[in-house]
């Protein structure tokens, strides 16, 4: 695994949810109670941005339909989604905000969540 810089640590306030690309893995890099995370930026139930949605108490909502996962595990906790979103794992370092991933996360990355084609 390999921790890729995608962000100034002052690029992610808290409360909010942004896009960031580790390579070509488009990730949403989210803080929440003074914590960043990291997941995939599409939401499982139709490919929504989850980066256009908001963060709830639950972790990060869907803008589309309002599905909500958890920011550690990935796991749904709102329906509709009924699927888990990837999660990274996240370092913050000298106001730089680093994503683990790995030579696998980065060529399935691409501008969609993987499986979206096909």
């Amino acid at each position: 695994m390999e921790f890729v810089r995608v962000a100034r640590s002052g690029q992610v306030p808290d409360g909010y949810v942004r896009r960031f690309y580790a390579g070509e893995l488009e990730v949403a890099v989210a803080r929440l109670r003074g914590t960043a995370y990291a997941t995939s930026n599409y939401c499982t139930h139709l490919d929504c941005l989850l980066s256009s949605g908001k963060l709830v108490d639950e972790g990060i909502g869907c803008s589309c339909h309002g599905s909500v996962f958890d920011l550690e595990s990935g796991e749904p906790v709102c329906p509709p989604a009924t699927e888990p979103i990837r999660t990274y794992p996240v370092k913050e370092e000298d106001g730089e905000i680093f994503v683990g991933v790995t030579e696998q996360d980065l060529a399935d990355g691409g501008p969609r969540r993987r499986g979206a084609v096909g």
